[in-house]
């Protein structure tokens, strides 16, 4: 062996070996630096790794066997023994250093083989003042937002990744799985005054290694352009291709004044709760319009506002004024800035909410989809119209390409969800309302809506019970804990304890669900009549119809009000003004034009025809709405007491026996 090494020694192989090895190095920097930016492919610089590592042990073969000389390359005079043996020697050790070379260099290959996807994570605020939090979600929210405008990137939704907010240490790989990306970006914020610091990583999700980091330091105002900047080079680094148009997109600050843009991402996080609660979308409503007051060329404020307004409208409150107030604050948007994705979204919104204008809504929704391409409000409000078109194959099809690009909201994860159940898909409905519930546990609507499931698919009113024991004591927005009590208990037949439930309420309405009000009265009424108790009960829906009469005039083309008050009416014993009032509401709302609430409606009319003893009619559209997506189920005929008029008669039984599951 000493004979060998001084063979290498006077062949100069020491020297060739460490002059390819930092050579190689060298070559592996610049490669691996300048191909993302030239947009080449990874198996570029893969083929360029490989190359370097075939070569290194044909360099050592070519450094034993020649000699640089004054006269030239010339053979290298060897030695007459052990010839073969060394030279075997040789190219085994340089074999075995590619090898280990390869051990190192590969993961690093690798890791730029990336998919194009990513999840933004939830920035830690470092500031000094706590209220500065909101800071450090505006900032990634905003970067987020600037990635999701890359049709080449896949990335996930807002909802999603907010989940991991304060979580501490992160495992790379478990949340690369769980939302289906290949890599992360976290961060920090600190803010003092007018002076913004920004440190950023983007991480492989698949190794948990880093790919880059950047650290800023600029004053407010700077940071679009950080934003910016950050933008382009992770979608440099994922080799994701820019569109012109996307790069223009970039370059353009949505504000010059950093007072409004701070009011606008407060707005943004009070409009982005996961249960969408008036009140928190009343803040938002104010937030944005003092946006818009202290810069009144802020597009991306406007539309904001003008999606508060539409949401409000479609959730709680549908009065004209509303209405017209989401219309205009989209145009002026549009106006503005006409190519906006945003503005296009929300006049999309206030199309399908303040108008159900279908065709013009999906139109500005196609729109604000190709300049949003990893938007899932784009992809959930074109599957919420389609299932109203009665598309429900197409419309599920969006809700779960929505739940792709935003696996952690339960917004959406509802959506899907309640898709599901209208079309008897129970046991998928069940796993996605426990994905919702997962995604969101302080959220009530999941809960709601697994709790209905079960009562619809099996006439269990158990899991109701247990996910209201588990609400926190005072927690009742607009009386959805309420209405959620008094109704397990009056299925059960508890009639007495459930209006003591509805008495101790202390608001004169509750929201039945979105933009559905049902007078107080209205539900005592109701349950003094399963009392036969018909003194009260005249009595509370006398008080009942003062109330919804009103909530008619103050919407006079609104289904839902019309059938509240059809049953007031049908409990007062005024069968024909009542059955009236039903025909309204389906003739404002029919199944023909909206597949997915028009059957609620029909329902209603069902109800008024069996309390005013019109028992063929009704019976009539129970074989309809036992059929129709979103219509009633046999368990729900069995348990709900609105039924009990015609229980007697042989065709109830009939029905049961008609649809009931064949097992």
């Amino acid at each position: 062996m000493s004979g060998f090494f001084e063979e290498l020694k006077r062949r100069k192989v020491y020297r060739v070996a460490a002059a390819y090895i930092i050579a190689a190095g060298f070559i592996i920097q610049i490669a691996s630096a300048v191909f993302p930016a030239w947009e080449l492919p990874n198996w570029a610089f893969r083929f360029v790794v490989v190359l370097l590592l075939i070569g290194f042990p044909i360099s050592l073969i070519l450094a034993w066997a020649y000699d640089l000389t004054p006269q030239g390359i010339r053979a290298t005079p060897a030695p007459r023994t052990h010839r073969r043996q060394n030279l075997i020697m040789l190219i085994a050790i340089g074999v075995v250093v590619s090898a280990v070379g390869g051990f190192f260099l590969f993961p690093r290959a690798s890791a730029r083989n990336v998919e194009k996807s990513i999840a933004v994570l939830p920035f830690q605020s470092l500031s000094d003042e706590k209220e500065n939090a909101y800071f450090a979600d505006g900032m990634q929210d905003d970067i987020l937002t600037n990635l999701s405008k890359i049709g080449d990137l896949k990335v996930i939704s807002r909802m999603s990744v907010m989940s991991y907010r304060g979580d501490g240490v992160r495992n790379a790989r478990e949340i690369g799985k769980a939302l289906g990306v290949a890599t992360l970006l976290e961060g920090s914020v600190r803010r003092a005054g007018n002076r913004v610091r920004v440190n950023v990583q983007l991480i492989n999700a698949n190794n948990d290694e880093h790919i880059w980091a950047e650290d800023y330091d600029r004053d407010l105002t700077d940071v679009f352009a950080i934003q910016t900047d950050l933008a382009q080079k992770i979608a440099s680094a994922l080799q994701a291709k820019l569109s012109p148009n996307e790069k223009e997109r970039f370059d353009r600050r949505p504000t010059q004044n950093p007072d409004a843009y701070l009011l606008f991402i407060q707005a943004h996080d009070y409009a982005n709760r996961p249960d969408m609660l008036p009140d928190t979308s009343l803040k938002a409503e104010q937030l944005f319009e003092q946006a818009t007051k202290l810069d009144p060329n802020f597009a991306l404020a406007f539309a904001g506002l003008s999606m508060v307004e539409s949401w409000l409208y479609h959730s709680s409150d549908p009065v004209p004024a509303r209405r017209e107030k989401a219309r205009t604050a989209a145009n002026e948007a549009l106006r503005l800035q006409p190519d906006l994705p945003e503005g296009h979204l929300a006049l999309g919104f206030s199309y399908y909410y303040g108008d159900r204008d279908y065709e013009r809504a999906l139109a500005e929704f196609e729109i604000a989809k190709r300049g949003l391409p990893n938007e899932a409000q784009a992809y959930m409000a074109i599957g919420a119209i389609q299932r109203r078109q009665g598309r429900w194959v197409e419309s599920t099809a969006n809700l779960e390409k929505a739940a792709e690009l935003d696996p952690k909201n339960s917004s959406v994860l509802l959506n899907l969800g309640y898709n599901y159940m209208s079309t008897r898909n129970f046991e998928a409905a069940d796993k996605i309302f426990d994905r919702g519930i997962e995604a969101a546990p302080e959220s009530f609507g999941s809960r709601a809506l697994k709790s209905e499931l079960a009562i619809r698919w099996k006439g269990d009113v158990s899991v109701a019970e247990k996910e209201l024991a588990s609400m926190p004591p005072g927690v009742d927005p607009q009386g959805l804990v309420t209405l959620g009590r008094a109704g397990v208990l009056t299925l059960q037949r508890k009639f007495k304890e459930a209006l003591q439930v509805i008495q101790q309420f202390r608001g004169e309405t509750l929201l039945v669900r979105a933009s559905v009000t049902c007078p107080k009265a209205s539900l005592e009424g109701t349950l003094y009549l399963y009392l036969d108790d018909k003194v009260n009960a005249h009595s509370a829906f006398e008080r009942a119809r003062i109330i919804a009469e009103q909530l008619v005039r103050e919407n006079p083309d609104d289904a839902a009000r019309h059938g509240q008050l059809g049953l007031i009416l049908a409990g007062l014993g005024q069968k024909d003004a009542a059955i009236a009032e039903g025909k309204r509401a389906v003739e404002l709302l029919p199944e023909s034009q909206d597949a997915f609430d028009g059957p609620d409606v029909t329902v209603v009319l069902a109800q008024i025809y069996a309390w005013t003893g019109e028992s063929d009619e009704a019976f009539r559209l129970l074989d309809h709405l036992l059929v129709v997506p979103n219509g009633i189920t046999v368990p729900g005929l069995k348990l709900d007491p609105v039924w009990d008029p015609l229980r007697k008669d042989q065709r109830y039984q009939a029905l049961i026996d008609k649809y009931a599951p064949k097992s």
